[in-house]
């Protein structure tokens, strides 16, 4: 009997542990796209476009090394959020603000873009590809609320049109507000 409760109980402590590791660090899927950082300058008009302020959520969808979030708090008061499915730029991301002195009011989550909830946001920043942004379209219309906006570094919607577009060194910044 003795023997059982000790089975029992080693197989509950493995279970356990293997539930914290699957927590921690869930097995994700690979990155849709290469990590390019955005050049600060295109940062600054995407912020400034967005018209983002402290009453903002911004969430940057493949955030990368969190410049665009760590802005948006540092310089403009808001709470951002960095989604991110790789690994290894979420580390940099949660170090750069720390180091910004902004990891209170940026939180980095290491998650899917596609299957992370975009209700908070008041805000949300892109730079992925044309095919993510069409394929991203639906759940943006879906989740945000009305008057949310949009911004996007390079890459349009297809036939959404933007609210307001401008070039900003040698690329086009993009904004859309959600109508509902």
């Amino acid at each position: 009997m003795q023997r059982l409760a000790s089975v029992v109980i080693a197989a509950a402590c493995l279970l356990a542990a293997g539930c914290a590791v699957r927590e921690s660090a869930p097995a994700l899927r690979a990155p849709d796209v290469v990590f390019e950082p955005t050049p600060m300058d295109v940062v600054a008009a995407m912020l400034q476009m967005a018209e983002v302020g402290p009453d903002d959520v911004v969430y940057d969808l493949g955030c990368g090394d969190g410049r665009i979030p760590i802005a948006a708090a540092r310089d403009h008061g808001a709470r951002a959020v960095c989604v991110e499915i790789d690994p290894e730029l979420v580390r940099e991301a949660r170090e750069a603000a720390r180091r910004a002195g902004v990891e209170e009011r940026v939180e980095v989550r290491h998650a899917d873009l596609f299957e992370t909830d975009l209700s908070g946001a008041t805000v949300v920043t892109l730079y992925l590809l044309d095919d993510l942004n069409l394929k991203l379209r639906p759940k943006l219309r879906r989740e945000l609320p009305d008057g949310a906006r949009v911004v996007s570094h390079t890459f349009s919607m297809g036939d959404w049109e933007p609210d307001r577009w401008a070039r900003v060194g040698g690329t086009v910044v993009y904004l859309w507000r959600i109508a509902k």
